[in-house]
């Protein structure tokens, strides 16, 4: 009877969140524009300090991955396979850029980072007695909530944990990117950040309040 509890409270939690937005429809229609390309973005390009040494802002805007050539070893003798390079190619309105080891933040016009977010070296919480505090439950409905996007801070660090600056929105959702290296993508309030190469954590506001 307590199982059948915990499953019905479950799906009305999960259908609870259904109806409150959708971030991985938003990130969905922001692809429609070609992922990166056709959408307007400012870059910035951080050490592995965290310094940033350079801008840019254009209206066309793509980054796409490299791949070479490695030797593999199979039943039939030696040959070669394709992996994914290091070096990304970042192409702005028509020009080409590439990159290989730095820091790359990729905001669509409009989305601004928090100036005055500091990140809490200690953060506490307490487990009530909502069926959502089952770590099983919890596992199932956070992973529908982030489908649809739920209240999250984004904090940015460099590769060797430096800060950067942080994000924050109402409806946050993330996904890494599988034709990228070492990128992920979020939607925060329908608006695209790519991270590349950086340190960074999602955090429900939940537990920063």
């Amino acid at each position: 009877m307590q199982k059948r509890r915990i499953v019905m409270a479950a799906a009305v939690a999960v259908l609870t969140v259904g109806l409150t937005g959708c971030g991985l429809l938003d990130s969905e229609v922001n692809e429609l524009n070609g992922t990166i390309k056709g959408n307007t973005y400012n870059v910035s390009f951080y050490s592995n300090e965290g310094e940033n040494f350079m801008n840019m802002s254009g209206e066309k805007i793509d980054m796409s991955s490299n791949t070479v050539e490695e030797p593999v070893y199979t039943d039939g003798g030696w040959g070669y396979s394709e992996t994914m390079s290091s070096v990304v190619t970042v192409t702005i309105d028509g020009n080409e850029i590439e990159s290989c080891g730095s820091t790359m933040i990729f905001a669509e016009d409009g989305l601004e980072p928090e100036v005055d977010f500091k990140s809490p070296e200690l953060i506490e919480s307490a487990s009530g007695s909502s069926v959502k505090d089952y770590t099983f439950i919890a596992g199932i409905v956070n992973k529908v909530k982030n489908n649809f996007g739920k209240s999250r801070v984004v904090v940015i660090q460099s590769q060797l944990g430096d800060p950067i600056c942080a994000y924050s929105g109402d409806e946050v959702y993330w996904k890494v990117c599988k034709d990228l290296p070492k990128t992920t993508k979020l939607m925060i309030d329908g608006k695209a950040l790519y991270i590349h190469r950086a340190n960074f954590q999602i955090i429900d506001k939940e537990l920063l309040n």
